[in-house]
């Protein structure tokens, strides 16, 4: 239990000049964190203690579903990702590096492929299945833009756990315990959360959920409605419904001199943009040409159009553009020679829409999917603010992700030779998931929800101390014997207590311990030994308590089991 004139806790009246998020101005004002540089972050004393706590949950969660803790190394063979198809696929954001031998070594931001290798080489029978692993372990990702101190960084530590079953059915079974320990970890660590539908991404699999904390600093968007959540990035709804002009027999030119956004036309046409179809050109891998149209309102999801297409794509150049359809600004739909991929959204009958007519400065009107075009049809707008599910309209706010769970399926087990024997004797894959979550970014997510104008307010399970006691007493004084003799009660009780002893005024200890945010705060001065009474606030909502000091350690140590 520490003394505050003994502890390293660097706390600062200023933010950093570059701090956007308030979780990072934070956890620099209140001395949890320092940078090394960027993306680069030291945990100091007080944010560790926040930290391991995280730490603790998680693990009393995930041995309480059966799992069995270890420990994978961070530097791995770059030869295990290429046989997993990741050494390229995973993106930029993967550390390379070669050995002294120049052997390709990778500082892994995940663990799939060294887990899946020893599965293949440890589970032989379906006896040996179930089986849930886990540990604790440093993550490197070459961030290209790391920010918000701990919310995007380079390097973090993250609980990875793996579910290894004999079928889909036991996977399903596996998820779902994860699901709920998910569950549990977060409401035990005091956030508001909420699970969403989310794409798998460059793990692979079949299907994913995301754990979010709702706050304006986080990075995705969750769309929300009674009953449903998704990230934007895979989110299905029923578009708004557009007034669309009757249709003429066949398609009617309109000069449109100059314009070239869907604003421009839509003005001088008079019409809505959601009356309009934008078009987006892409390019496949094969280098064949696609034209993705949707609605004029609506934007492309890029996630979405992947899973349209079936493949990864990249924009058409101007120049591609111009080869394959005519002048950009005025791309359409109809007489082109390439496929036409056309949003869900986008009506076929009901009336006409506006599209380029691939000549300068000329549109079409009257326009009908279908009539006047061939198409192929995907889901690939994003979803906006007002589109339903279900009859309800959806609202998008900002979220942090603070977890992950996925269903790899034999993702990895089929290329990595990851197989048992079942009942029959017939080798069969093993059926794989994979679940992350971050301590670093659920302290952070804390700090956003429920911080207030004078500094953090924790959440009692995750805080570094449960009591930050101040005495207002000289050294020699009565006022200081009487906050020795506290103290001495406190941690005999067994409650983790931070003793601010310093020689320092009322006005800076007081500061100190609203910014770092201790869920109660003991006030030992001249008051108290004329009242006969400890003076203790509650930090969140700053509200006061007056307790006796007979039996004030019992007393604190039930007042902080009820509070928030």
């Amino acid at each position: 239990m520490p003394r505050l004139s003994e502890y390293l806790l660097p706390t600062e009246r200023e933010p950093p000049a570059d701090a956007e998020a308030l979780s990072h101005r934070l956890l620099v004002r209140a001395g949890l964190i320092r940078q090394v540089g960027a993306g680069l972050w030291t945990w100091l004393p007080a944010g560790w203690r926040t930290h391991q706590r995280i730490v603790q949950i998680i693990r009393e969660e995930m041995d309480a579903i059966g799992g069995m803790e270890m420990l994978m190394p961070i530097l791995q063979p770059a030869e295990l990702w290429r046989r997993s198809g990741r050494y390229e696929g995973f993106g930029e954001e993967l550390f390379k590096l070669k050995d002294r031998k120049d052997a390709d070594m990778v500082l892994a931001p995940t663990s799939e492929e060294v887990i899946t290798t020893h599965a293949a080489t440890l589970i032989r029978s379906y006896r040996d299945l179930p089986r849930v692993l886990y540990h604790f372990q440093t993550k490197e990702r070459d961030e290209p833009r790391p920010r918000a101190a701990v919310l995007r960084s380079r390097e973090f530590v993250m609980k990875d756990s793996y579910s290894f079953d004999r079928d889909r059915e036991g996977l399903d079974i596996s998820y779902q315990k994860h699901a709920g320990a998910y569950d549990r970890i977060l409401d035990r660590c005091g956030l508001e959360w909420y699970s969403v539908e989310a794409d798998v991404g460059a793990m692979g699999g079949f299907g994913a959920h995301e754990y979010m904390a709702p706050c304006p600093a986080g990075e995705n968007d969750v769309v929300l409605a009674p009953g449903y959540a998704a990230n934007l990035e895979v989110a299905r709804a029923e578009a708004q419904p557009v007034v669309l002009p009757s249709a003429p027999a066949a398609p009617e030119e309109v000069q449109t001199p100059g314009m070239t956004t869907i604003t421009q036309v839509a003005e001088a046409l008079g019409l809505p943009e959601g009356a309009l179809l934008k078009a987006y050109p892409v390019v496949l891998p094969n280098g064949s040409l696609t034209l993705v149209m949707l609605r004029g309102d609506h934007r492309v999801n890029e996630v979405k159009l992947a899973l349209a297409l079936g493949s990864s794509f990249r924009p058409a150049s101007a120049e591609e553009i111009e080869r394959h359809l005519g002048p950009p600004g005025s791309i359409g739909p109809v007489g082109v020679q390439v496929p036409v991929l056309l949003d869900d959204a986008v009506v076929a009958d009901g009336g006409g829409y506006v599209v380029g007519a691939n000549r300068p400065d000329r549109h079409l009107r009257g326009v009908v999917p279908g009539r006047d075009f061939a198409f192929a049809r995907g889901d690939v707008r994003a979803v906006v603010a007002g589109d339903r599910v279900d009859g309800h309209e959806v609202r998008i706010e900002r979220a942090i992700e603070v977890g992950n769970i996925f269903k790899l399926g034999t993702r990895y087990s089929d290329v990595l030779g990851a197989t048992y024997l079942d009942r029959s004797g017939v080798a069969q894959p093993v059926w794989m998931g994979c679940y992350g979550i971050g301590p670093a970014r659920i302290a952070a997510a804390a700090i956003e929800q429920f911080a207030d104008d004078r500094g953090i307010s924790w959440p009692r399970s995750i805080s570094p101390f449960a009591v930050h006691l101040v005495t207002l007493g000289k050294e020699g004084s009565e006022e200081r014997a009487l906050s020795e003799r506290i103290y001495a009660e406190l941690v005999s009780a067994g409650i983790d207590t931070l003793y601010d002893d310093r020689d320092a005024g009322p006005g800076e200890k007081f500061a100190d311990a609203e910014l770092l945010g201790c869920p109660l705060r003991v006030t030992v001065g001249r008051r108290t030994l004329q009242s006969g009474e400890l003076e203790v606030q509650v930090r969140r909502g700053q509200e006061p308590r007056a307790l006796p000091l007979e039996g004030a350690a019992a007393a604190i140590a039930e007042l902080w089991r009820h509070v928030a």
